[in-house]
């Protein structure tokens, strides 16, 4: 799967115009949103509604930011069983490419 980390870039530039503090100061602002969702992941454990509620929030955050690829990476966390050490791995990584 191929990732564009410029379109979080792209998006916030077409919603703040062209100040490039702002864009960075939002950019961090959505890793700290989804390192915090990504913690929640992890903390779920086996507790399925906790897990469904945190990839809900990471897709909610996703989309807000226009990361399509992670945002459907969310979705799909919340159809398999939770603490799939393998989709947190995925998560992690799709997130560090961001």
């Amino acid at each position: 799967m191929a990732y564009d980390p410029g379109a979080i870039d792209a998006t916030l530039a077409a919603a703040v115009g062209d100040d490039p503090a702002l864009i960075a100061e939002l950019r961090l602002a959505f890793h700290d949103g989804a390192e915090r969702a990504m913690t929640a992941l992890r903390d779920a454990g086996d507790d399925g509604s906790a897990w469904i509620a945190a990839a809900s929030r990471l897709r909610g955050l996703a989309a807000s930011f226009g990361a399509v690829r992670l945002m459907a990476q969310a979705a799909a966390a919340s159809s398999v069983t939770p603490g799939d050490e393998k989709v947190i791995a995925k998560l992690t990584r799709a997130i560090a490419r961001l």
